[in-house]
């Protein structure tokens, strides 16, 4: 039996999970039952691999787990950035051997095609607009990692637009920035409500059960997964719960919870809206990985979102809130001197599950037991397509995507504690502050 000693914690206040519709949450589970298929975690992958299941075996019946509440949870905690390009932060142009990053495109582009035709199909209202991204910069550090971009994007053909600071606040309002590179492609969301969407809308043959932590599991010809209230036994288990999935003792060591910020303010008034110039809606990620996302939500709203913890357990620390809004309060009123009276409404953390080399798992992990893990911060595209393809692998389906996947590399195995977290919470610290202007 495999005790399972780290649970979810994430903190309350999400402000896309606040501003998003409310719903009424599935039952947790009580007693004790069977399926043929359960998979556990609710998020962008889970969701996809129940959805898809369900549609290759309309006979059997799939139980989708979350120990939250949907959306709730770290699928609906991001920027909220569907994003198409790939970006490879080991090659000098970004994007590295071209069969990698065609495949890692398609890959991407089939993920926002999916959750287009279903937002399309059920009506979820989720803010989807295909507004494309600004890459921006401020550091001569980060200008030089957009003219690399560019020079990749040249060598991928794919389009994109420079657009020089003094050009940029007839895009986005701000001054701020000496430089961007926009690329079309990307669609944005409000990820809490696409979650919710998602979970309202699955096929009769998924039975949902939220606020149902499992605590431990039984390994053998069929799989017993037992929580405070009873027990559900699976002849087959899917995991989709990313940085969780080594608590159920898979990818032990291979994988980090890195924990990210972010700030959403109140809407802002007319006259506000008309003092900040720029187009109605729009994303800008920056040059510097460790630099600050920016949105304006179709809402009004402008979020903020920078730093970064290690949170080992993969649970919230509140800690880092009351430090981190601080930062984000400075962030804000360097884009926005204009807005000076406009306050933050929400303050919340989200976690991100990465690996060091930037690959995540795919496939079997043991008999009866297969997962899609380590989405290495690309959860709603990757793991919307690779909850679907393992889905479709599990019914037989295989294509070119599906071989890639089953083909890449495992992520790489961590050092031991205490040396994981120094190292960790060193290159952190070290990156925010190499940042500078960018953060």
């Amino acid at each position: 039996m495999t005790k399972v000693t780290h649970l979810p914690a994430d903190d309350a206040i999400c402000g896309w999970y606040h501003l998003s519709r409310p719903r009424q949450p599935q039952p947790a589970h009580y007693g004790h039952s069977s399926a043929r298929w359960v998979v556990v975690g609710a998020g962008f992958t889970g969701l996809a691999a129940a959805r898809q299941l369900a549609l290759n075996f309309p006979d059997d019946s799939i139980v989708l787990v979350e120990a939250q509440e949907v959306g709730l949870g770290t699928s609906g905690r991001n920027a909220g950035f569907a994003i198409d390009l790939p970006h490879d932060i080991g090659a000098d142009d970004y994007i590295g051997d071209l069969d990698t990053a065609n495949i890692n495109m398609k890959l991407n582009l089939t993920g926002q095609s999916i959750l287009r035709q279903l937002v399309e199909q059920h009506g979820i209202d989720c803010q989807m607009k295909a507004c494309g991204k600004y890459q921006a910069a401020v550091e001569d550090r980060g200008i030089a990692v957009l003219d690399a971009y560019r020079r990749g994007l040249d060598k991928l053909g794919q389009p994109y637009e420079v657009i020089d600071g003094a050009d940029l606040p007839e895009h986005i309002g701000t001054h701020f920035y000496r430089k961007a590179l926009f690329t079309p492609g990307t669609v944005l969301i409000q990820p809490s409500a696409l979650v919710k969407g998602l979970a309202d809308s699955l096929p009769s043959n998924v039975t949902l059960y939220e606020h149902t932590p499992i605590t431990d599991v039984e390994y053998g010809d069929k799989v017993v997964l037992r929580h405070a209230n009873g027990s559900i036994t699976a002849d087959r288990l899917v995991l989709t719960n990313n940085a969780f999935g080594m608590s159920f003792g898979f990818l032990k060591g291979r994988m980090l919870p890195v924990f990210t910020y972010a700030s959403i303010s109140r809407v802002l008034t007319e006259e506000e809206q008309q003092r900040l110039g720029g187009k109605p809606f729009w994303g800008v990620i920056p040059a510097d990985t460790f630099g600050t996302t920016v949105r304006r939500t179709p809402d009004n709203r402008l979020l903020i979102r920078n730093s970064f913890s290690f949170n080992p357990d993969g649970r919230s620390n509140p800690k880092y809130l009351k430090r981190f809004v601080e930062r984000h309060r400075r962030s804000f009123a360097a884009r926005f001197p204009m807005l000076p009276q406009v306050d933050f409404e929400y303050t919340w953390g989200g976690a991100l599950a990465l690996s060091r080399n930037h690959m995540g798992h795919f496939g079997q992990l043991a008999p009866n037991i297969y997962g899609a893990l380590c989405c290495n911060g690309l959860g709603i595209t990757r793991g919307t397509v690779t909850g679907t393809l393992l889905a479709d692998w599990l019914a037989g389906k295989r294509n070119d995507m599906t071989d890639f996947l089953l083909g890449s590399p495992a992520p790489n195995r961590n050092p031991p504690q205490p040396f994981l977290s120094l190292g960790v919470n060193a290159n952190l610290m070290w990156g925010q502050y190499r940042a500078g202007k960018e953060s």
